[in-house]
């Protein structure tokens, strides 16, 4: 028997989550969106279902919310409260792509009244998502942690312009990460450290980088290892000299204090691309068998052609995140109750899952 989920938001990565889905053969899947042209198209590609419903006004889709397993919100990360509550009403799982740590603060809330078999999992894909759970597969490996790093980066293959940079996913996640605190464990204890900030340089396959602190890529690991690590951090991954180049506008131009506006001037004047390269890195410190060790895993996901559309690494990525612990979530192997945090997910078992394998894409362990 086939799964019936609703899929909120027909945007690049929705439209991604349900060619995943569907393709997989064990899935009915409802989308939802305001955008009778991106409902078009995902029907065109996929063959699912679509709704036409505007996320401002739940009464539309809680609607086409009953006889469904899960619901998975791939729309901006303030419509997902809402959309939590939906699904709690319906009994049915949630799953979403949430990078805001007020959202995920409310999901969390709104998971503590779910019932047996119905999960709240919040802030899936890759970061926060992924990064999690490879950071904690990492951290078993030690009798005692010392510091855990995470460094991320959704970029273009071929740079060009003063930035470096292309639209790859969500614009608002993008200014979220760039204007809001990040959090941090630091000499034992949680802090809040400024966006922008703690630029680094490293190399990775013979390619420079630069790294600097964004919020929300921690997910919950700040309070999962809190107590466990002396240094937390999370930073994002670009090409070197679009840290700078942030730091005039949101800083020196106060555009942090204009969202909209910086929203408006990044989609008009920064093109989207489908060429992309995902890069993680993650690194843990600590001792084992005595020793102070370090242990790393390093990858790259490159965009791809699957079926007769290419795909970015970013929509690939993301997607695979969540389409994987929606499987697992169905096959029994995780919690059954209440929020799943994403370090919950053992890391072999996500490897192997039909999703999951994107993340095998051209490994490199250190």
């Amino acid at each position: 028997m086939k799964h019936r989920v609703l899929l909120l938001g027909a945007g690049k990565i929705g439209r991604m989550i349900a060619r995943f889905l569907m393709d997989s053969g064990d899935y009915d899947v409802l989308v939802g969106d305001h955008n009778p042209l991106l409902l078009e198209r995902i029907t065109r590609l996929t063959g699912a279902e679509t709704v036409l419903v505007d996320a401002s006004q739940p009464a539309q889709w809680v609607d086409a919310t009953p006889g469904v397993c899960a619901v998975i919100s791939a729309l901006s990360f303030q419509h997902n409260p809402a959309v939590a509550r939906a699904a709690l009403a319906a009994g049915a799982s949630y799953f979403d792509l949430t990078e805001d740590v007020a959202t995920t603060r409310e999901v969390a809330a709104i998971a503590g009244e779910s019932a047996e078999g119905q999960i709240f999992m919040p802030q899936c894909g890759l970061a926060p998502g992924f990064i999690s759970i490879i950071a904690n597969h990492l951290v078993k490996w030690f009798a005692k942690v010392d510091t855990v790093s995470m460094r991320v980066g959704a970029l273009p293959q071929f740079p060009t312009g003063s930035l470096k940079y292309n639209l790859t996913w969500s614009t608002d996640g993008l200014i979220n990460e760039y204007c809001n605190p990040c959090e941090a464990i630091h000499d034992g204890r949680r802090i809040e450290v400024l966006p922008l900030e703690g630029l680094e340089s490293f190399s990775l396959d013979g390619v420079r980088y630069e790294a600097f602190n964004t919020s929300g890529g921690l997910g919950t690991l700040c309070e999962t290892l809190s107590g466990y690590v002396r240094e937390l951090n999370y930073k994002t991954v670009r090409h070197e000299g679009h840290r700078d180049q942030m730091m005039l506008l949101l800083n020196e131009l106060r555009l942090n204090e204009e969202r909209e506006a910086l929203k408006d001037i990044l989609e008009r004047a920064v093109p989207i691309t489908y060429q992309d390269v995902v890069v993680t890195f993650c690194t843990v410190t600590g001792w084992r068998k005595n020793a102070l060790v370090q242990m790393s895993d390093a990858r790259k996901i490159y965009h791809q052609m699957i079926g007769d559309e290419t795909w970015s690494a970013i929509q690939i990525s993301t997607a695979a995140g969540l389409c994987a612990v929606l499987d697992l979530h169905l096959a029994g192997r995780l919690p059954s109750r209440g929020l799943v945090r994403q370090e919950s997910v053992d890391f072999d078992e996500f490897l192997a899952n039909r999703f999951g394998k994107h993340y095998e894409v051209q490994p490199k362990h250190c």
